[in-house]
């Protein structure tokens, strides 16, 4: 078998030898066993199931999160000869069915699909009769709780493939401690004696920490990046604005430099990716929406302006860094203002106990067996809860065997007319005329685009949502109108309804908030304490993920200046003083905003500046008392406003 593992290698992909961990993995699975591999950013994870895809009958399924990755392999794929496609929402209801019928005829060898697409009904009838000889997981610490990004829509992948009966399963991730893995392997159902960890150390990397002032980061990057042999570098910040201002002051200096992140057009994004990926002294400055699948091996510096939220995102985003195996430097400035946004960021996501009940009690407000459709962003702004954390309430409620989740569909349709009205109708006769004439007078008008509420339209033609759609389909197809689906909505089925309500929402949903809560405010901890680790951090880095070097690695802040162990800033005494409060009394005494902020969370938020749906709803975003106390952690301001309320409830 190793001599054929080989041959298959040097056939299919041309590379004479394995990357470590590689041939163990395969292995495992061709004896037709289960398997985790956790490999460093780089590692060589998608050989791990592109081989052996190709020496197993069946189709080999894999989930994957990022969509410019699946289109990336497909791409590499089919430039060797290898059937494989995907499956995604960058796709046409057309290339849909195409790409579903090569799998029911069994041409396909890979097929990527989004974790979002086992929600879809027909995608699961669709898979069910294909056999499925490999189904393969990427990213696979979003399935734990326990992980640093933790997804719900992973937590039905198990089922899913206990389900199907699939013959084996590979869990891939670059970034799982010790407890995670063990996670991963007891819901997948891996043997322990089946999951490899490959090595995490990296010689050729130097690990640099510094703690500055907020102040001092511009000056002290562009200092760096002019005292060092030029190169390609990736600058991580937090926020979207961040990216843009660093981005404009390196321009400046005169430097090649792009700001990437998630709230730029697709074709920005794609334009400064191709430019950074041919640039051997390209500077990007992005969020972490940036890296994922890049495969630049000559990155030669990766710089955190703000503080990275984990080790776990740390250790990954420095594992871009001197892929060629040539010496690289990640420096991380350390700035103790940065610590309140990424706290904001994860106290924002807990919900009150007060809106997980009001959730639960609209959710079960229904006849058993019945089917419910809801829109998670309605929900969100109704209860105050952000959308993705409304996904992962619901998705408890499936697993725990209150709800079944149904096939999302599209409340309404956009469209802009390319034709009129005349020319359209004019290119039909008879009934379907009077169909095509039926639905766009359906269509409500505003500056440029017209609306459709599908169902609404149905109703009234008399017709089913399914003909409309493909009427707006086929006109779409033929260059009639540019049409554009919106408002999803989300089918759930009530299976059962809990014995104690309150106990449900209080000792199970909620307190799971709450214990994710605390693991992220966690994690940000775990970070300063490696800044400021009396020791070499490289190995104290090790150490997070189960492998302590032996002994100091000679390449770290510690072992280069030996200095010892840095020291943070203390942060700032908080208090809230009569003159705020008083203000916040008279807005909470406005009976718009009584039932918005009626809750200490909700107002711990407004002095934070911390946004949520109602919020936003309210338009409290611009006021002066919004973010009046930014400067302070969010978990004492809390405890402030707990304890006024107390004493004066209003």
């Amino acid at each position: 078998m190793s001599d054929e593992i080989s041959s298959s290698l040097r056939q299919h992909f041309g590379f004479e030898t394995f990357m470590p961990g590689q041939r163990e993995v395969i292995a495992q699975l061709l004896a037709g066993r289960s398997a985790a591999a956790v490999f460093p950013t780089g590692g060589g994870k998608s050989l791990c199931y592109q081989l052996p895809a190709l020496m197993m009958d069946g189709l080999t399924l894999v989930v994957s999160p990022l969509i410019a990755l699946m289109k990336d392999q497909i791409d590499a794929l089919t430039a060797r000869g290898i059937r494989a496609k995907r499956l995604d929402s960058s796709l046409s209801a057309d290339e849909v069915r195409a790409v579903m019928n090569d799998v029911r005829c069994g041409s396909l060898k890979l097929l990527y699909v989004a974790p979002e697409r086992f929600a879809n009904e027909r995608f699961r009838q669709a898979i069910g009769d294909t056999a499925l000889a490999l189904f393969a997981v990427d990213e696979a610490h979003c399935i734990s709780e326990w992980g640093h990004n933790f997804r719900p829509d992973y937590l039905k992948l198990a089922g899913f493939a206990r389900r199907h009966g699939a013959e084996r399963v590979l869990a891939l991730t670059a970034t799982a401690t010790e407890r995670v893995l063990e996670d991963i392997c007891e819901q997948f159902e891996i043997a322990p004696d089946c999951a490899l960890r490959t090595t995490f150390y990296r010689s050729n990397l130097t690990l640099r920490t510094n703690v500055v002032a907020s102040d001092e980061r511009d000056e002290l990057l562009v200092g760096r990046l002019r005292e060092r042999p030029a190169g390609a570098a990736i600058v991580y910040v937090t926020l979207q604005r961040t990216a843009e201002q660093v981005a404009g002051r390196l321009s400046r200096a005169g430097f090649a430099a792009e700001a990437y992140h998630a709230g730029m057009d697709p074709e920005r994004r794609a334009r400064v990716q191709e430019w950074f990926m041919r640039g051997q002294q390209a500077i990007v400055v992005a969020t972490i929406a940036f890296g994922m699948g890049i495969d630049k091996a000559d990155i030669r510096y990766v710089y955190h302006y703000n503080l990275p939220k984990s080790l776990e995102n740390y250790s990954q985003e420095i594992g871009r860094a001197g892929r060629d195996s040539q010496p690289s430097v990640c420096e991380m400035f350390v700035c103790a203002e940065d610590l309140n946004v990424l706290e904001n960021f994860v106290y924002g996501d807990t919900p009150s106990v007060e809106a997980v009940a009001n959730l639960v009690a609209e959710i079960f407000a229904t006849e058993t067996g019945q089917v419910k459709d809801v829109s998670y962003r309605e929900l969100a702004t109704s209860h105050d809860i952000r959308p993705l954390v409304v996904r992962t309430l619901l998705t408890y409620l499936e697993l725990e065997g209150y709800l079944e989740g149904g096939t999302p569909f599209y409340q309404g349709y956009r469209f802009k007319a390319l034709m009129s009205s005349a020319e359209i109708l004019a290119l039909f006769s008879g009934e379907r005329r009077s169909f095509v004439r039926a639905v766009l007078s359906q269509a409500r008008k505003a500056r440029l685009w017209f609306s459709l509420d599908v169902e609404q339209a149905a109703a009234i033609i008399g017709t089913t949502r399914k003909r409309i759609i493909t009427c707006l389909d086929y006109l779409n197809d033929q260059g009639m109108l540019e049409v554009r689906a919106q408002g999803v909505r989300h089918r759930y089925r009530l299976l059962r309804r809990p014995d104690d309500a309150d106990a449900l929402v209080r000792a199970d949903l909620h307190r799971r908030m709450l214990t994710r809560e605390a693991a992220e405010i966690g994690r940000l901890g775990q970070v300063i304490n490696l800044v400021c680790h009396d020791g070499c951090q490289v190995s104290s880095l090790g150490a997070h993920f189960g492998e302590p070097l032996e002994k100091p690695c000679g390449h770290c802040t510690r072992c280069l200046d030996g200095d010892g162990a840095a020291r943070m800033p203390e942060r700032p005494a908080v208090f809230i003083d009569d003159e705020v409060w008083d203000e916040v009394d008279a807005l909470r005494g406005r009976e718009r905003y009584a039932t918005v902020l009626a809750q200490p969370r909700a107002l711990a938020r407004l002095l934070c500046g911390v946004s949520s749906p109602q919020l936003g709803r309210a338009r409290l975003g611009s006021h002066e008392l919004f973010g009046r106390l930014a400067h302070a952690p969010f978990d004492r301001v809390l405890g402030l406003v707990t304890n006024r309320l107390a004493k004066n409830p209003g």
